[in-house]
């Protein structure tokens, strides 16, 4: 039997050494998941961006299938993360426009006001994870979709369910939390329909009853995804990045008196930074597919592991120590080909804003407290990061 993966827990912002030996010793391995038996893992860079960006590796064969996976949840039809090809390009022309550079540079203003407003009401010592970096994301993709901010602590809820994985949430709660969104999206789009807005929400609504371009399906879907995905992720990446930056004060130190290498910092941090906490989303190969040194037959599951890829000494020299002044550009955070992450923009962008502002204004900013990481979920990060300044 192929070796049980994770191979160990996921704790904090550590990545497991069996991940250094795997790319040396045997890049693409036979592994058993937590969820659908066994499949292949990737550990190497360019292995990863090849199986990411080559169509014969599909996720729209994950539908509904039983296939080796991290969560217990069985992809669902509908969501654009399981969609290939032209049916995938279809949805993703719907709302890219939403996403642009100069989409989310007119957003910018906003983000700095919410940032300062959060900010200001936050306690010294303060969580900065419930003070500031959840609610700021979420205040942002809310206000882009169209959705109640009101209902965060809901939704959060929700999301967290539905991003378990082994040690987290059991299958029933997962299933639940989807249940849940999907019901909360279906009464939000009964609302766009009965008073259109002006939002990505109500844009949707009219893509699907003007234009029959989206399935109602689909649209529920493209809701729960844009919402989940637009917050959890970069709450996760701000308070990770804190974490970071304060373990290596002098990088800290010299982003604080040389603030304009923030935007290449950043670019640093995302490769650095293990966001997930294992491998992500299975593809099923289509034909016969060689691999790096396996041959991928037609029906098995490839898993990329982009934390391992980011650290990948072929690629990223000295790639396990921190070097915010590194040409980062080519890390693969947001993923690669036709399912590079829609909100790669927007998340720079409120990174920028919320570190920036961070350095800024609280010059003094250390630990009050030691952190406490969340466990059993996709996305690694704080559960309480409480900070003096």
């Amino acid at each position: 039997m192929a070796p049980t993966y994770p191979f160990s827990e996921t704790v904090g912002l550590t990545l497991d050494p069996t991940y250094e030996h795997l790319r040396r010793e045997e890049p693409v391995s036979r592994v058993t998941f937590p969820y659908g038996g066994e499949g292949w893992l990737v550990t190497t860079y360019e292995e990863t961006k090849f199986v990411l960006g080559d169509p014969r590796f599909s996720r729209a064969r994950t539908v509904g299938q039983d296939v080796p996976r991290m969560q217990p949840l069985i992809a669902p039809g509908g969501s654009i993360l399981t969609h290939d090809g032209e049916s995938h390009a279809r949805m993703r022309r719907l709302v890219s426009k939403a996403f642009t550079v100069r989409r989310v540079e007119e957003l910018r203003p906003r983000a700095q006001q919410i940032t300062d407003d959060l900010l200001d009401r936050l306690d010294n010592p303060g969580d900065l994870v419930e003070g500031f970096s959840m609610p700021f994301p979420v205040a942002v993709i809310c206000e882009l979709l169209g959705v109640p901010f009101e209902d965060r602590d809901e939704f959060r809820k929700w999301s967290n369910q539905v991003l378990a994985t082994v040690g987290g949430h059991t299958p029933e709660e997962a299933l639940d939390g989807v249940t849940k969104l999907h019901a909360y999206f279906t009464e939000l789009v009964a609302r766009r329909r009965a008073h259109p807005t002006n939002d990505l929400m109500g844009a949707l609504v009219a893509a699907r009853d003007n234009e029959d371009r989206l399935s109602e399906e689909e649209l529920v879907h493209f809701g729960i995804t844009l919402l989940v995905a637009g917050h959890e992720t970069t709450a996760n990446m701000i308070s990770n990045s804190v974490v970071t930056l304060l373990e290596h004060p002098d990088d800290l130190k010299d982003l604080r008196e040389h603030p304009e290498k923030l935007p290449n910092a950043i670019e640093e941090l995302l490769r650095y930074v293990p966001l997930g906490s294992g491998a992500g989303f299975p593809r099923i190969a289509t034909e016969d597919v060689q691999v790096g040194n396996a041959l991928v037959k037609a029906g098995e599951a490839v898993l990329v592991v982009v934390s391992s890829a980011n650290h990948d000494a072929t690629v990223f020299a000295a790639a396990d120590e921190l070097d915010v002044d590194r040409d980062a550009g080519r890390h693969l955070q947001f993923g690669h080909g036709i399912h590079f992450c829609l909100g790669s923009q927007l998340a720079r962008m409120e990174l920028k804003v919320a570190l920036g502002t961070l350095l800024r204004r609280m010059p003094g900013l250390r630990l009050a407290e030691p952190v406490e990481f969340r466990r059993g979920s996709l996305v690694r990060g704080p559960v309480r990061l409480v900070v003096a300044w």
